[in-house]
């Protein structure tokens, strides 16, 4: 299935304003074989195409460190951000016009928040690709997976289950070693990228109360337009608006805005309800994977051997911590590993 056949059946599903329809619409097959369309199953064939769409949300976003590493080549990084946001969230409110009508108090003062923790995500990473790799920065932003259950935990005021506590030693066991293994001569890129997993994290744990109050699209929308708002008053407090002004500039731009925040942005908000918070874990955590892969091929860029052996450490912590040989299991059988071996 091809990502304008996914697209085009979410957008379908969407247009008709109930979220039950993307059941009917937006798990369309195409059979070769008939040259026509039919509707497969409902319950467990929803489940495996979410999952399969979700990873596609996760190769849009791996694309994304690729963009910003071309765009501050020629761009500030707020005018790339401000540009990003701002045709991501002119395309998206074309598209969902009516949707986006229904506006109250609480939708505008929760968008201004999660707005602004996605600036305070976006922008810090981009500051930081100047110092390190778009790799490093994918990895370390994977952190994000472990950090969530630790804010869940400070408000909870409970410990972290054993195997998210196992994680998140072996995630700092990788951060000191993808920085070098130098724990006191960490670069300006790294508590950048640190800072912006921690932002992102908060704004997870706001998004699941946020998103049970207002309309979670409504509320991604307008979160992009905020975003756009904050960079914007930024350009013009610490520097000039600098246009685009090469083919180079542009693509970066335009991937970023359509691939990164408007595809990546549906695909999340229309299908993470049709699967496991497990699921969406494991497969989210799959980004910095793209992310080395697409940077290896358009970047050229190589990890040292201690950085690679930093990813290997941060992605086990990141699967440890969010149990992936059970989550695994469930998306190739969909049984748990204690339903399986107890019929051994």
């Amino acid at each position: 299935m091809s990502f304008l056949i996914i697209f085009q059946n979410i957008l379908f599903s969407y247009s008709h304003h109930d979220k039950y329809e993307f059941y009917l619409y937006s798990i369309l097959l195409y059979n070769k074989k008939q040259e026509n369309y039919y509707i497969g199953g409902i319950t467990d064939y929803v489940d495996k195409k979410a999952n399969l769409i979700l990873t596609t949300c996760s190769m849009a976003w791996g694309t994304s460190y690729i963009f910003m590493k071309l765009g501050i080549e020629g761009l500030s990084p707020l005018m790339l951000m401000a540009l990003r946001t701002g045709i991501a969230f002119l395309i998206l409110v074309l598209i969902f016009f009516k949707r986006l009508l229904k506006v109250n108090k609480r939708l505008l003062l929760y968008s201004a928040i999660t707005g602004f923790l996605l600036f305070t995500n976006l922008t810090p990473i981009l500051y930081g690709l100047n110092t390190i790799t778009a790799s490093q920065s994918g990895f370390i932003l994977s952190t994000t997976v472990v950090l969530v259950p630790v804010i869940h935990a400070v408000i909870s005021r409970r410990l972290p289950e054993h195997h998210v506590r196992l994680g998140i030693i072996i995630v700092l066991i990788g951060m000191v070693l993808i920085n070098g293994g130098d724990i006191f001569a960490v670069k300006p890129g790294t508590l950048l990228c640190m800072l912006s997993a921690f932002s992102y994290s908060i704004n997870i744990v706001l998004n699941s109360y946020f998103t049970r109050q207002v309309d979670p699209l409504a509320l991604g929308v307008y979160q992009q337009g905020f975003t756009c708002l904050y960079s914007i008053i930024g350009l013009l407090v610490f520097g000039s608006p600098v246009f685009p002004s090469t083919a180079l500039d542009w693509i970066s731009v335009l991937g970023l805005a359509l691939l990164s925040s408007a595809y990546g942005f549906v695909v999340q908000t229309v299908v993470q309800q049709y699967t496991t918070p497990e699921n969406t874990g494991f497969l989210f955590s799959l980004e910095p994977i793209f992310a080395a892969i697409f940077s290896f091929i358009f970047l050229h860029e190589k990890l040292t051997e201690m950085g690679y052996l930093g990813a290997i450490f941060i992605l086990a912590g990141v699967f440890t911590a969010i149990d992936a040989k059970n989550t695994v299991m469930e998306l190739i059988t969909g049984k748990s590993v204690a339903e399986v071996t107890s019929k051994r």
